[in-house]
């Protein structure tokens, strides 16, 4: 079965940076519209960004210029680099298809908290 893993988990400060990396065996990313997501406590998932096959991405107005999506083609992995952080980013993180994501694709996310 296909899923989704993510990981980069941790706890940094305001202001500080952290980069999450995603992988999915089988799915090559460079043919598919893949999102990254986030859901914090009481909050539901929303999407903060996402790169289709071309490389063009696009970034929920929360987080533009602060977060930015790469991928790594030949290691098959998507990237999300966050700086600046802030607590309103603190939030377990996924990745999956988009604007489709099946739900035995999502994967146990990783945690990131952003706190003084």
């Amino acid at each position: 079965q296909v899923q989704f893993v993510e990981s980069g988990v941790g706890l940094v400060q305001p202001g500080g940076s952290l980069r999450l990396s995603c992988s999915a065996s089988g799915i090559p990313f460079r043919l598919y519209t893949t999102g990254w997501y986030r859901q914090d406590s009481g909050n539901e998932r929303e999407l903060v960004a996402h790169m289709n096959s071309l490389g063009a991405t696009m970034y929920a107005d929360s987080v533009k210029g602060r977060f930015t999506v790469s991928r790594d083609n030949d290691k098959n992995t998507l990237y999300l680099q966050m700086n600046n952080l802030k607590p309103e980013d603190t939030a377990v993180y996924y990745c999956n298809f988009f604007p489709k994501s099946p739900d035995l694709y999502w994967g146990q996310g990783t945690k990131v908290t952003v706190s003084p």
